[in-house]
């Protein structure tokens, strides 16, 4: 499976689920069990490289700012969520995590104090790879390295936050008194 058809088949699962990141996962393993094992096996592959790519301080810091707090697995299921959102949004939140700011639904939560997490999304591959073989998904032979996270900030330094990602802090961060 090629990168293009990784994300082709997310947009498939897009466009009959409403816009609900567990229908987007559900239908994305309905989608994926009809294909071949190996074309499994290869999203498994894709969803790990795109998930090491996301891999990133700021955009932990986004997520952090977003859902009140991030932890090591609310950051995966951030991920998982940020995946249900297409190629496009996925990409521009990994090369400019402030520009989560210009989505409607993360400009919402900001009043609404919804949290954006998919864990499902993370699962898609072992549960297509089960529903189409009746077994486990075998592990990665070659594993995609996940970067060093060595320029980590306090998350909660809203000074450190309004340099970083000025338009989020904006949403998530309370304003400076006058």
């Amino acid at each position: 499976m090629r990168t293009d058809e990784f994300w082709q088949l997310i947009d498939e699962a897009r466009a009959g689920a409403g816009g609900e990141p567990d229908a987007v996962a559900a239908r994305a393993v309905a989608l994926l069990a009809e294909c071949d094992p190996e074309e499994i096996v290869g999203y498994a592959h894709h969803q790990r490289r795109v998930l090491a790519a996301s891999y990133k301080v700021d955009l932990w810091g986004a997520a952090y700012l977003i859902n009140g707090g991030a932890s090591d697995d609310g950051f995966e299921y951030f991920r998982g969520w940020l995946m249900t959102q297409g190629r496009a949004v996925f990409a521009r939140a990994v090369g400019d995590p402030d520009a989560l700011a210009e989505l409607p639904q993360v400009r919402a939560a900001a009043l609404s104090g919804e949290e954006f997490e998919c864990e499902q999304m993370l699962a898609v591959p072992w549960d297509a790879y089960r529903k189409a073989t009746a077994s486990d998904l075998p592990a990665e032979r070659d594993p995609v390295p996940v970067p060093d996270l060595n320029d980590f900030w306090d998350f909660d330094d809203e000074e450190e936050a309004r340099r970083r990602l000025p338009r989020l802090a904006a949403l998530f961060v309370e304003p400076p008194a006058e």
